[in-house]
C-alpha cells in the first residue's frame, strides 16, 4: 500500500516535503500533482524507478520521458539551447509545457530517444513539484500518470478518490493535494528544428502564442499524437 502524503497545493508543508524527498532518494516511485495532470515521478538517476514507470505506462523505447526541472539553469544543463529556444523557454517557464530538445551528455541515455538523442524538459508552475525538486537537489523523471485500460485510471475520469486508489499497489508514495483532478494535459513543443512544432495542444496555448509573436517565431501546423 502506497504511503499517502497530504500537501497543500500552494503552501506545501516543509516537513512533509522532506519526507517525500527522503522517499525519492531511497528509490521510490511517487504519484504527484502538477500544474496539469498527475505525474509518475522518480529520481532521474533511478534506473529501476524509470523501468517501473515505463512498465506502468506500457511505454516503448521510443516514447519520450520528461526531465522535470526547477529552473532555466537546470534546463540548460540537460538540453542544448539555441538563442531562439532560450528566449522562448524563458518566457514560458514555469508553466504547463514540455519541450523536446537535443539532450546534453548530462542526460542518461535511458531518458533519451534512442535514435534522435532528444529529451523532454518540463518546468512546472506548481509549488509541490518545485519544492520537491529543490529539496532533492536535482531533477525528477516524470510521465503523466495514466493506467492504460484501467477504469478510473485516467485523470479525465474525474473521480479523485478512485483515481488515486488505482495506484495504491503500484507506486510507493501518493501525494494528495485534496483538489479536483485536472483533466487537461500540458502542451508539447518540439524545438529541435528552426521552427517550433506543436506535438500536442494543451494548457497555456494563449500564452504560447503571445510568446511566439514576441520572439518573431511561427508555429508548425499541429499534428495528432
Amino acid at each position: 500500500m502506497a504511503n499517502r502524503i497530504k500537501l497543500h497545493p500552494d503552501i506545501p508543508h516543509k516537513k512533509r516535503v522532506f519526507e517525500l524527498t527522503d522517499e525519492i532518494l531511497n528509490g521510490a516511485v511517487a504519484l504527484i500533482p502538477t500544474d496539469s495532470q498527475y505525474a509518475l515521478v522518480c529520481d532521474y538517476k533511478n534506473k529501476k524507478g524509470i523501468d517501473r514507470i515505463r512498465q506502468i505506462r506500457q511505454l516503448g523505447k521510443k516514447d519520450h520521458l520528461t526531465v522535470m526541472c526547477r529552473s532555466l539553469e537546470h534546463v540548460s544543463t540537460f538540453a542544448h539551447l539555441s538563442d531562439d529556444n532560450f528566449k522562448l523557454i524563458k518566457r514560458l517557464i514555469p508553466g504547463p509545457y514540455t519541450f523536446i530538445l537535443p539532450a546534453t551528455r548530462q542526460v542518461p541515455r535511458l531518458l533519451t530517444h534512442p535514435k534522435k538523442r532528444t529529451v523532454g524538459i518540463r518546468v512546472p508552475d506548481y509549488p509541490i513539484c518545485l519544492e520537491l525538486i529543490g529539496e532533492l537537489g536535482r531533477p525528477l523523471l516524470a510521465k503523466t500518470a495514466i493506467l492504460p485500460g484501467v477504469e478510473n485510471g485516467h485523470p479525465a475520469d474525474g473521480d479523485r478518490t478512485l483515481y488515486l486508489s488505482r495506484f495504491d499497489n503500484i507506486v510507493d508514495v501518493t501525494v494528495d493535494n485534496q483538489q479536483k483532478l485536472n483533466s487537461e494535459q500540458s502542451t508539447i513543443l518540439d524545438l529541435t528544428t528552426d521552427q517550433p512544432e506543436l506535438l500536442r495542444e494543451g494548457l497555456g496555448m494563449n500564452r504560447l502564442n503571445e510568446a511566439l509573436a514576441l520572439e518573431g517565431l511561427s508555429l508548425n501546423t499541429p499534428i495528432e499524437v
